[in-house]
């Protein structure tokens, strides 16, 4: 969705997309980080919708939080939803699984800052074990052709890294060139889907012997927490800036954050 193609739908810029192709609106993913939230606030105040999230877990006043999600199933016309809980990130964080009842259409998962395309994210508040569980018990076992739409697309450095990690995998060679292509073109690289993940992700390949050669360790939490440690010191190449990034900067959606500085 384009700027100019929204003038006049809504007098912020920057929901005018989402209010014209969704003006019954009817929830929101949220987030705890103001980087992740802020945008949020707007469309809170903006559009009457729910923004779902755990207590204690919802940054400022974006919404009321909710008692714990379990076993929460809420639908939205003949969409339903599955709240995962899937704690490491941060304490709360939930990931939300979406589909439609015989429609031929596969599932979606919004995987927030749990699983990227080619990655995983950071363990701010939470362990090894618990992202584990998230990627092999929780989201793993979702049906394989659920499209992955994360919460940050940061597709090219993942892949770098899992090259580094596999670097005879030919399915990492070929995803990387072509996340590097769409990167050039400014297209995006998401959604991917949970079948690819398990081809090249080495998040998701804690227990093939190229994943735990590179790591030195054999016991899957023990892969897993040693390929988060290399990622974590990976060295960040120099790339163009990201331009979702710049569209956000040309919508002015980080103005509030960069007026407190």
């Amino acid at each position: 969705m384009w700027p100019h193609r929204f003038q006049g739908a809504h007098p912020n810029p920057s929901l005018s997309g989402v209010v014209l192709e969704a003006p019954t609106l009817s929830w929101v993913p949220n987030a705890i980080r103001a980087d992740a939230a802020g945008p949020t606030q707007s469309l809170i105040r903006s559009v009457a919708c729910w923004a779902p999230g755990r207590r204690g877990e919802v940054w400022g006043s974006v919404c009321p939080p909710q008692e714990d999600p379990d076993p929460l199933s809420p639908q939205f016309g003949t969409i339903r939803v599955r709240c995962l809980f899937t704690p490491c990130h941060t304490s709360g964080h939930m990931c939300y699984f979406m589909w439609e009842d015989d429609s031929p259409d596969a599932p979606a998962l919004f995987s927030g800052d749990t699983l990227f395309v080619g990655g995983c994210g950071q363990f701010f508040e939470g362990t090894a074990e618990q992202m584990h569980t998230n990627l092999t018990q929780i989201l793993g076992t979702l049906p394989k052709d659920t499209k992955v739409f994360c919460g940050h697309e940061c597709t090219v450095r993942n892949l770098k890294f899992a090259l580094k990690v596999e670097p005879e995998n030919e399915v990492v060679k070929e995803k990387l060139a072509w996340a590097k292509q769409r990167d050039d073109e400014d297209l995006p690289t998401v959604p991917s889907t949970l079948q690819e993940e398990f081809l090249y992700n080495p998040f998701l390949r804690v227990t093939e012997e190229a994943v735990q050669r590179f790591t030195g360790r054999t016991e899957p939490v023990e892969v897993l927490r040693a390929l988060r440690s290399h990622r974590d010191t990976f060295k960040k190449p120099k790339e163009r800036p990201n331009p979702q990034a710049m569209l956000a900067f040309d919508w002015g959606l980080f103005g509030p954050f960069l007026e407190k500085k």
